[in-house]
């Protein structure tokens, strides 16, 4: 089978970014500098949201499905460098040559991960790959919008309009998955300042897996898989997410009994 690789990452403001760009915030603390950054934001655009570009990312979550089972965590250690979380992420494309999905990548993720990656001078030559070493990649790559190497799949849903788009915690919950748990995007500079990256990190590998199990949905609608390949995959990935010690997929599985998406 072709490998699946769900993703997602979580950021934080890029404090060293901004003081280099900020020479008047350069004394300032690591709070007081976000805190500056927001409030112009807040000015400009009405919200707090940073560009793209400063963002820092401080975990990447992936769920692989291959031959070889169902499998969900974090990349590297909570300790590592944003680089090397960044290049592991892109290695994992140059080994598996997988499909990747995500929830919102093409407008989020996938741009960080981009502008992240050339300011720390990673190599990510698979996933760059646009048919000129590999002729497969010409029409169907990783860059392309409609291409299906990558699959947004809040993008597809939504028909490429971002008036139509879902949050993945509420569809998730629809189709009876249990949603984000613990945190939100929003809460994750606090969440970072108050030390706690390994709760970021299992907020983020949930996001994984839901949506995964949307995915496995969609793929039923397309007509990949049949109802019963879907609920044996769902069936998988509970079984799976039962041998994990962590105590958030306890929590998850407390989340999701059995049965529930099923029934919808």
């Amino acid at each position: 089978m072709t490998p699946v690789l769900v993703f997602d990452i979580e950021t934080i403001p890029d404090i060293a970014g901004l003081r280099r760009l900020r020479a008047d915030w350069r004394d300032l603390a690591d709070a007081e500098v976000a805190e500056c950054a927001f409030n112009e934001r807040r000015e400009k655009t009405g919200g707090d949201f940073l560009p793209l570009y400063l963002q820092r990312i401080v975990a990447i979550s992936c769920a692989l499905r291959n031959d070889a089972g169902f499998r969900v965590g974090s990349i590297g250690a909570a300790s590592d460098p944003e680089a090397a979380l960044i290049q592991s992420f892109f290695g994992m494309i140059d080994r598996h040559t997988p499909q990747i999905v995500s929830w919102n990548g093409s407008c989020f993720d996938l741009p960080v991960l981009h502008y992240r990656g050339l300011l720390a001078g990673v190599s990510a030559a698979r996933y760059w790959e646009l048919g000129v070493d590999d002729p497969e990649f010409r029409y169907n790559n990783y860059i392309g919008r409609y291409h299906t190497r990558h699959t947004d799949l809040m993008d597809v849903l939504s028909m490429y309009q971002s008036r139509a788009n879902a949050p993945l915690d509420v569809l998730s919950k629809l189709a009876g998955y249990p949603g984000k748990l613990g945190m939100d995007g929003s809460q994750v500079w606090r969440a970072y300042r108050d030390g706690q990256l390994e709760q970021i990190r299992s907020y983020c590998e949930t996001d994984v897996v839901n949506t995964y199990l949307l995915f496995n949905r969609f793929q039923k609608m397309r007509g990949v898989v049949n109802d019963e390949q879907r609920t044996a995959e769902e069936t998988l990935v509970r079984e799976s997410l039962q041998r994990l010690p962590a105590p958030h997929w306890r929590e998850y599985l407390g989340a999701w009994p059995d049965g529930a998406a099923a029934a919808t």
